[in-house]
């Protein structure tokens, strides 16, 4: 893991969530998404986000969430991977949380192999998986997305 160690909590269904907090660039209410023709099947679309168009990841499929329309309550993570910005809507955003770097275990030592997880946070009232934004599309869904976007 890197030397971050702060972290954006988000929840999904009563679930927590943890980004990186270096990854995170600022958290908006849900505004309306604009679908992207032959994009990716885990984007939802894309919005505007102070005049940059800014994909949004579809991280209740990625996670195998049950699927659910977008209410005004939920909110946009917007973030940034090392290729592009990303939104991603979750239900809220809990908490920015400072956790010393030893106390995060890294994903290797639990499972090997685990997809998205970079490691995980052990709170007091319990485990955050803290993800890996870089890891989240596929080589081939970020080449599909690239494509899709280029008219936009």
């Amino acid at each position: 893991m890197g030397s971050s160690n702060q972290f954006v909590v988000f929840t999904l269904d009563d679930r927590r969530y943890g980004l990186p907090l270096s990854s995170v660039d600022r958290v908006i209410r849900a505004v309306e998404i604009i679908l992207l023709p032959k994009a990716p099947e885990i984007i939802a679309g894309v919005i505007n986000v102070r005049g940059r168009v800014v994909p949004v990841v579809n991280i209740r499929k990625r996670f195998r969430l049950p699927a659910r329309e977008i209410i005004l309550s939920d909110q946009f993570v917007i973030a940034h991977t090392t290729r592009r910005p990303v939104g991603l809507v979750v239900d809220a955003v809990a908490d920015v949380v400072e956790h010393p770097e030893q106390g995060v275990v890294g994903a290797e030592s639990i499972l090997p192999g685990l997809e998205y997880v970079e490691g995980v946070v052990k709170l007091r009232d319990g485990l955050v998986l803290i993800h890996d934004l870089d890891k989240f599309l596929s080589l081939e869904e970020d080449a599909s997305l690239s494509a899709a976007m280029e008219p936009a």
